[in-house]
């Protein structure tokens, strides 16, 4: 089969529906009708000589065929817009450029608003939109071109994405200002002692301070777990709980901070993107934004294990 003999718009359809799972709202995506879609999906199962997506409950699932041929469509789809742009310089002060990017709450309260300001002096046309997609789904996300960046720990690993570090932070203890029993120092003992708050967005597992009391052949009492950065820090003001935190969000908030009694790996935060845009010039000039910009002013995520 030669490649003259093929549509190429066909490969396009096929990302849409693999990411969409569903050929109407694939079409939206599209912005081509249903049908049309339909009409790609035959062509393609023709050249293929295979279903590609199978109807199912869940949607239209992806078959074997289609798994192993996504990473290099999308690979190609991204070199060939590379290549229509490549001429192309980007100028911030005149760009328009949708920002995507993922991070959790603590990153949106902590991260935008300095980002923010650079981008209304230096590209005051460009928008910003940030949600959050799960490690699992990040890669995925970031081929397809749905997000641009990423913000997360290092434990993400995939050949298709580029990361660099952002900064290092460390941790410390915090606790309401007039607490009945904490004064001006900690004790390990104390800390044990004491009922704690664990911020986390998995329904269970171990965070960095269970990692490092686990080694010493010690637990803690975790009274309380909660998904929300926010929500810890107004439910530390209110009760009697501990809250081994990062020390910069510590720092914005209106409690008594104290050094912890043990060793904590300090923690460490990435930034990720596709390989596809390592060499685009948008990309560079954003991906400095946040590495030069921001690295002096971020505050880091707990580890999610």
């Amino acid at each position: 089969m030669r490649l003259s003999q093929i549509d190429l718009n066909l490969f396009v359809v096929f990302d849409a529906i693999y990411s969409e799972q569903n050929l109407t709202r694939a079409a939206e995506v599209l912005c081509i009708t249903q049908p049309a879609v339909s009409n790609a999906l035959n062509r393609l199962r023709k050249t293929f000589d295979d279903q590609l997506f199978v109807r199912t409950p869940e949607g239209m699932m992806p078959t074997p065929v289609a798994e192993n041929i996504v990473g290099q469509v999308r690979e190609a789809l991204q070199l060939l817009t590379m290549s229509v742009q490549e001429g192309d310089k980007f100028c911030p002060t005149t760009s328009e450029k949708i920002i995507a990017c993922s991070m959790n709450d603590l990153g949106e309260a902590l991260v935008l608003p300095p980002i923010m300001a650079h981008l209304q002096r230096q590209a005051p046309k460009m928008t910003l939109t940030s949600y959050y997609v799960s490690r699992e789904d990040m890669a995925k996300e970031l081929s397809a071109g749905n997000l641009d960046f990423a913000i997360d720990v290092p434990l993400v690993e995939d050949k298709n994405l580029c990361h660099a570090p952002l900064s290092g932070e460390d941790y410390v203890c915090a606790v309401r200002k007039d607490h009945p029993t904490i004064k001006t120092e900690l004790s390990l003992d104390e800390y044990l002692g004491l009922d704690h708050i664990h911020v986390s967005s998995r329904r269970k597992g171990m965070g960095v301070a269970e990692l490092a009391l686990n080694a010493m052949g010690l637990s803690r009492n975790i009274k309380m777990r909660v998904q929300h950065y926010m929500v810890g820090a107004s439910i530390v003001s209110d009760t009697d709980l501990a809250w081994t935190l990062p020390m910069r969000l510590a720092r914005q908030l209106d409690l008594k901070i104290l050094p912890l009694p043990f060793e904590v790996a300090p923690l460490n935060w990435h930034l990720f993107w596709h390989k596809s845009a390592d060499k685009d010039q948008a990309s560079i000039w954003l991906r400095n934004l946040f590495l030069e910009g921001l690295s002096d002013s971020l505050a880091f995520v707990d580890v999610v294990e």
